[in-house]
């Protein structure tokens, strides 16, 4: 009974609390100052379609990088806890299904996760996105196959080059340009073409390399290789 009335008072004090919010909403017809130069600023200044695309690497690069990071460190923290040797490996069996179709879907996967970091500046998505979706093509391999293996020394070797990288190319737009991460260090090309937006989309590459193979460490881990 007493569950009952606290979350019925729960509830009601949710909604006095929004009711104002939702009751006093208008829709903008029109953008905020910092909006409306963001927008105009990744047409006129960066060459590139996707604005999110454009605050992301470059009008909040450093915070991106502090996003990596933290990623990174997160990718140790696991590794650290969960250091073991062979004989506390995780036995796992595979389901004839996911051996049946994991040859097709781990390809189909690894493909959309590139095609995604690497359209980045087009469309909707990104390093982050495409990343993510590399790491769940591993995820599947592990699962589908037993006795997959999967290097540790080349997931460290990418995330190293893509990391240093990464920190180069923002570097040079400091040398180089006006500001770090300025896509201007390379051509802009032809607007909404695949090699365009400058360096744009080798930033979003360079992302969802380390993205892709922090978490796929962080699985191998998990597994106990």
């Amino acid at each position: 009974m007493i569950k009952n009335v606290a979350v019925i008072l729960s509830v009601i004090g949710l909604v006095v609390i929004f009711l104002p919010v939702i009751s006093g909403f208008q829709e903008r017809e029109d953008l905020n100052e910092l909006g409306a130069d963001y927008v105009q600023g990744s047409i006129n200044e960066l060459e590139t379609p996707n604005v999110v695309t454009s605050v992301i690497v470059t009008y909040r690069g450093l915070d991106t990088l502090g996003e990596v990071t933290v990623l990174f460190l997160a990718t140790v923290g696991v590794g650290l806890l969960l250091k073991g040797n062979k004989e506390d490996m995780i036995k796992i069996s595979s389901l004839e299904l996911l051996e049946t179709t994991s040859s097709v879907l781990v390809a189909l996967i690894m493909i959309l996760g590139i095609y995604i970091f690497t359209h980045g500046h087009l469309s909707p998505g990104g390093g982050f996105q495409g990343g993510v979706i590399v790491a769940s093509g591993f995820l599947l391999l592990m699962l589908s196959n037993v006795n997959a293996r999967i290097s540790q020394s080349i997931m460290h070797f990418v995330e190293s080059f893509s990391g240093v990288a990464y920190v180069a190319v923002g570097v040079a737009g400091l040398v180089l340009t006006v500001g770090f991460l300025n896509p201007g260090v390379l051509p802009f090309g032809k607007f909404g073409d695949l090699f365009s937006s400058g360096a744009i989309p080798v930033i979003y590459s360079l992302i969802g390399l380390k993205v892709g193979s922090e978490l796929t460490s962080i699985l191998v881990t998990m597994r106990g290789e």
